[in-house]
């Protein structure tokens, strides 16, 4: 049961987090006003939460769950999926710091940092496509080293 229960909010949190940055990058266009940085800021902070969010109950389903520690510490894609994960992470950085500025600074950003910021967001969506493709495949039990 703790396996399914896991599997289950691992799954609604990812689709979770990735409505978020979805959310990101249909907000964060040129013309932003500062009702939408507001709003923004408030989404990215979620986002921070999901993430961490996933984190724990990713690793606690790697190592509590059904396959256990084993079978995911010596699988290949486990660690490019884990890699992808924290690279969207540090991709995020960078929008986060320009909400925080924008909100601080009570002003709409120019249409110059929208596309600045616009760029780690639509890498972060990219990117953010290899997670199902390395879950699948190794829930399949493709790249056992």
């Amino acid at each position: 049961m703790l396996d399914l229960v896991l599997a289950i909010a691992h799954h609604l949190l990812v689709f979770g987090l990735f409505g978020i940055l979805f959310a990101e990058f249909m907000l964060v266009r040129p013309g932003m006003d500062t009702a939408t940085v507001q709003r923004v800021s408030r989404i990215d902070i979620a986002f921070g939460v999901l993430a961490g969010l996933i984190l724990v109950v990713g690793f606690a389903r790697a190592g509590m769950a059904a396959k256990g520690w084993a079978y995911y510490s010596h699988n290949g894609f486990f660690w490019a999926k884990i890699g992808v994960f924290l690279l969207i992470g540090l991709l995020s950085a960078p929008p986060t710091i320009a909400f925080i500025r924008w909100r601080k600074a009570g002003a709409a950003p120019t249409d110059v940092q929208v596309a600045g910021v616009r760029r780690f967001i639509h890498a972060e969506v990219a990117l953010f496509a290899l997670l199902p493709a390395f879950a699948a495949a190794m829930a399949r039990g493709r790249g056992q080293f």
